[in-house]
């Protein structure tokens, strides 16, 4: 699908109104808490009202996109378009005042993310991927971006959000792939997709994710150039397991390194 040009205008307004009730928020050192369950899982103010924000935005301008997202119920969609959401991703850095998270958004139609929305309201760089084109804008300008089209491991500069979050022989596989590559930096989140599509990254690979911490990345990677499937070399995203490689070649490299998963 070509995405219309007043789609990919507008995620650029929801961007806006996410920087509105996010900025300050984290100049001010806002106060987080803890959602519970297993470990620590931070939400704060910002969180919550930039994702109301957004979502006041869709409903006035396009009543029949249903939306979904991190921290609010999901609402239906009366037609083909729905938006995914991840107001702030990377909250443990946002709450450490560090530049680095991220809002995110997607365009879905049909189930399948068409239109890519990565912003990083503190270094003002903001990312946007459909179909063949990836942007990057910041300061006023817009310039197109794409993968470095690394295709050796040996080469490649590798992130993940925290070594941590793998587990068991995942773990082993993630060791033994770091140890192949030229560099390694952790604690990006959703950045690192953003700076692989600019070139500067050249493989990501996570663990854990969920539809509103990946939808936005998956149209982005692929406008950019780059290869985003699962652990498997397929495009099974439901269980969190991905690999994100600014091309096909470095990914399967990448997916060998995680056979035992196939």
């Amino acid at each position: 699908m070509d995405v219309p040009a007043e789609l990919i205008a507008f995620a650029e307004d929801l961007a806006a109104v996410a920087r509105a009730e996010t900025l300050h928020r984290w100049a001010e050192t806002v106060a987080a808490e803890n959602k519970g369950g297993s470990g620590y899982d931070p939400v704060t103010d910002a969180d919550r009202e930039a994702e109301r924000a957004m979502r006041a935005l869709i409903h006035s301008r396009f009543p029949d996109h249903g939306v979904t997202g991190e921290e609010w119920p999901d609402e239906p969609a009366e037609g083909p378009f729905s938006w995914s959401l991840d107001p702030v991703d990377g909250t443990r850095s946002f709450i450490c005042r560090l530049p680095t998270w991220v809002t995110l958004a997607a365009l879905i139609e049909n189930g399948r993310p068409v239109l890519g929305l990565i912003d990083a309201p503190c270094l003002d760089e903001l990312y946007l991927g459909s179909g063949e084109d990836a942007w990057l804008i910041s300061k006023g300008g817009r310039t197109q971006i794409q993968t470095s089209g690394c295709i050796d491991l040996g080469e490649a500069r590798l992130s993940t959000t925290d070594p941590f979050l793998f587990e068991g022989d995942a773990s082993q596989s993630f060791d033994r792939l770091r140890r192949s590559v030229r560099t390694t930096r952790y604690g990006h989140d959703g950045y690192a997709y953003a700076r692989l599509a600019a070139g500067s990254i050249d493989l990501v690979i996570e663990s854990g994710l969920k539809p509103h911490d990946y939808n936005a990345l998956i149209p982005v990677m692929r406008a950019a150039g780059g290869t985003i499937g699962d652990w498997r070399g397929g495009d099974d995203f439901a269980r969190g397991r991905v690999i994100a490689a600014a091309s096909r070649e470095l990914y399967e490299e990448a997916v060998r390194s995680f056979e035992a998963f196939a």
